[in-house]
C-alpha cells in the first residue's frame, strides 16, 4: 500500500463532498480557513440538489447568523441557506462567508429554480446536529460537516 502526501508548505485545496448517511446524507467542506470551509459546505449542500456549476450567480441574498460557537454557527448558515432556497425558491452556486466576533454574515449568489433547467433531484428539509464536526485539521485546513435531512 503506498500513501500518497503533499509537501508540508502546500495544503490540499478547498472543496466539498457527500458522506453516507442511512437515507440521509454528509456535506463536508474543506477550507484554508474557516469561512472558506462554510463556503465549501454550501457548495455540498447545493450540489444535494444539483451541481453548483448549474447554478447561474445572478442574484445576491445576504444572510446573517448571531453567535460565536463555530458548530452551532454551521448548522445555523446551513438552515438559513435552505430556509432561502425553500422562500425565494432559489437555489444558490456562489458563496461568501465572513465569520468574526458578531457571528457569521455572508453573501449567497444564485438564480430562481426553473425546472426545466435545473431538474432538482431533492428538497432538503434541514441541517441536523448529526456527524456535526467544525476543527482545524492536523494540516492546518478547517473542516465543516453535518448531515442534512432530505
Amino acid at each position: 500500500m503506498s500513501v500518497c502526501t503533499a509537501p508540508p508548505q502546500e495544503r490540499p485545496a478547498p472543496g466539498w463532498e457527500h458522506f453516507a448517511h442511512m437515507a440521509d446524507i454528509g456535506v463536508r467542506g474543506r477550507g484554508a480557513s474557516l469561512a472558506q470551509a462554510f463556503e465549501s459546505v454550501a457548495l455540498a449542500l447545493t450540489a444535494v440538489v444539483i451541481s453548483p456549476a448549474q447554478v447561474a450567480p445572478t442574484t445576491a441574498v445576504d444572510i446573517a447568523c448571531p453567535g460565536s460557537d463555530p458548530e452551532l454557527l454551521l448548522v445555523d448558515w446551513l438552515n438559513a441557506l435552505i430556509y432561502e432556497m425553500a422562500a425565494r425558491r432559489m437555489l444558490f452556486g456562489k458563496f461568501e462567508v465572513r465569520i468574526g466576533a458578531e457571528g457569521l454574515r455572508a453573501t449567497a449568489w444564485g438564480e430562481p429554480v426553473d425546472r426545466s433547467k435545473h431538474a432538482p433531484a431533492v428538497e432538503i428539509k434541514g441541517a441536523t446536529f448529526t456527524e456535526l464536526a467544525v476543527r482545524e485539521t492536523g494540516d492546518g485546513t478547517w473542516l465543516a460537516q453535518c448531515v442534512v435531512d432530505i
